[in-house]
């Protein structure tokens, strides 16, 4: 059964290949920006690999850049057909190439939506890979001597300012580990000795937090120790100072500004994807009517042109057919007998 059959006069096949041939362009150049927008985001999301655990989020960016290297190649060629399909004489050599160009685009342009849908879906892998990942840089922070964390405490530093916001969850974060180094406590001191004997671990726990919480918008100077005892300062209520410290975890920063920053680049990529359907759409009715002009000495006759020859279902299978049966072949091969040798059953007397 044809789907989508119309009829395509010459004067329809010439405004079809001129406007297909602008539409190629308008894509070759969102590809560009697909790409852009894929190295973009890896950028970003290497700034702060530091506070990250893993890297399954690299997918997105990393689906975006191959996405936007083969929308470069598809919509060239694309353009390049459409040159020659007025031609009765050069757009035959192109039908060869078109079934296989048509397989390969409609698997990148699959790849694009999913890139799409990965943009919106991933805040949850986000969420945890910056729990574990902050959690691990507030730990860290004070080994500034340690090969390989020298720049953890200017890093959260700067990540706490940038961001506006303190610890992984909120500013308490700070008071469960030790972030002052060994080299700058006196341990001739009284308290410092008796913070250290009353913690199980022998860490130096306080309720304070780094300088980098500090919220230059408050009315007085910054608090950073005895968070929590509201007699060790006058005229203070910790539980009603919002403006002493940042009070936004930066785990919920970080993710608002991540997801906010995908869902940006998953709109722009889903209007890429939209331009590029209706190039391969509009390619394959070019393709379809122009077939019928081959052989034919006049060319300017009527035409019909079809988006599929057959149902979805058939023309997927036909699609399939050639790679299931390069697999079977594979395992018939590796099951012959030429493929090894079985030990010959005993012989009986």
């Amino acid at each position: 059964m044809v789907v989508m059959k119309m009829k395509f006069p010459f004067e329809k096949r010439v405004k079809l290949a001129q406007g297909l041939w602008l539409l190629s362009w308008l894509a070759t150049l969102a590809g560009a920006i697909t790409f852009t927008l894929g190295c973009f985001l890896k950028t970003e999301l290497r700034r702060r690999a530091e506070v990250m655990d893993n890297t399954e989020i690299h997918i997105v960016p990393n689906t975006l850049m191959i996405v936007g290297l083969a929308s470069l190649g598809i919509n060239y060629f694309a353009a390049r057909i459409c040159q020659d399909a007025l031609d009765a004489g050069r757009f035959p050599r192109w039908k060869t190439f078109l079934k296989p160009y048509f397989a390969i685009s409609c698997f990148f342009t699959f790849l694009m939506l999913l890139a799409v849908i990965m943009s919106y879906a991933m805040k949850g892998n986000l969420e945890s890979s910056l729990k574990i990942g902050l959690r691990n840089g507030i730990r860290f922070y004070k080994d500034t001597d340690t090969p390989g964390r020298c720049f953890q405490k200017q890093n959260i530093d700067r990540l706490q300012m940038e961001f506006q916001c303190c610890g992984n969850t909120d500013y308490r974060d700070w008071f469960e580990v030790q972030w002052i180094s060994n080299r700058y406590l006196d341990f001739s001191s009284k308290e410092v000795k008796d913070r250290i004997k009353s913690n199980v671990d022998g860490r130096y726990l306080l309720d304070g937090v780094p300088f980098s919480c500090c919220n230059p918008s408050s009315p007085r100077p910054c608090i950073q120790y005895h968070l929590t005892n509201n007699s060790a300062h006058y005229n203070y209520e910790h539980q009603t100072e919002e403006l002493n410290i940042y009070i936004r975890g930066c785990r919920e920063a970080l993710v608002n500004y991540y997801m906010g920053l995908m869902n940006t680049i998953g709109a722009g990529v889903l209007s890429v994807f939209m331009i590029q359907v209706s190039v391969l759409v509009s390619l394959r009715f070019l393709q379809t009517a122009m077939e019928a002009v081959a052989g034919q000495e006049n060319t300017e006759i009527e035409t019909e042109g079809y988006l599929l020859e057959k149902g979805v279902k058939e023309t997927i299978m036909e699609y399939l057919d050639p790679v299931l049966k390069f697999f079977l072949l594979n395992q018939v091969a590796e099951g012959s007998p030429e493929a090894g040798t079985t030990p010959d059953a005993p012989a009986t007397t």
